[in-house]
């Protein structure tokens, strides 16, 4: 067991018997001989070969150490392409929403600004002696006033964040 598992950290580890020995500062037959069941490390060699292969000793005399098997990197490959997937569809989700956002700002504010052209500033005719007709004629007053200077900047910013979150082809 502990010739197997040996071999299998070492090569899992990508490295080769002479780039082990020269972790542990033995020659490579030394490797190639505990690798070979021919002889086995002393007990320093073992804590030092545990720590050089980053594995407890508990595993280098345990069980038998399993290769990763292509079955298990298939397997992983695929849950990959899963997740990147999800992560594509997302993300595609997240831009169909903000060019879809943006389209609606454009429609609002075009809605608003025909509104206010066809109805031409009706509360300019009011009888501003009643108190609530002059409050409510000030707050339509401060609205188009405030909209008439935002809404070209908003339409621009718009139709900027439509052409820029638009599907790209190719």
């Amino acid at each position: 067991m502990l010739n197997e598992n040996i071999k299998t950290i070492r090569k899992a580890k990508g490295l080769s018997q002479e780039e082990l020995a020269a972790k542990l500062n033995v020659v490579r037959q030394t490797v190639s001989k505990w690798e070979n069941g021919l002889s086995v490390p002393d007990s320093d060699l073992l804590i030092a070969l545990s720590e050089a292969l980053e594995t407890p000793v508990s595993t280098l005399l345990g069980e038998n150490v399993s290769e990763p098997e292509a079955d298990d990197l298939k397997t992983i490959t695929q849950k990959l392409e899963v997740i990147n997937l999800q992560l594509a569809q997302k993300k595609e989700a997240r831009r169909k929403m903000i060019h879809w956002s943006f389209i609606s700002l454009a429609v609002v504010i075009l809605l608003i600004t025909a509104v206010l052209f066809v109805q031409g500033s009706p509360y300019l005719n009011w009888d501003y002696s009643d108190p609530e007709t002059a409050v409510l004629g000030v707050a339509f007053h401060s609205f188009e006033w405030l909209f008439v200077r935002v809404a070209p900047l908003l339409l621009i910013a718009a139709g900027a964040g439509i052409f820029l979150s638009r599907k790209r082809t190719g």
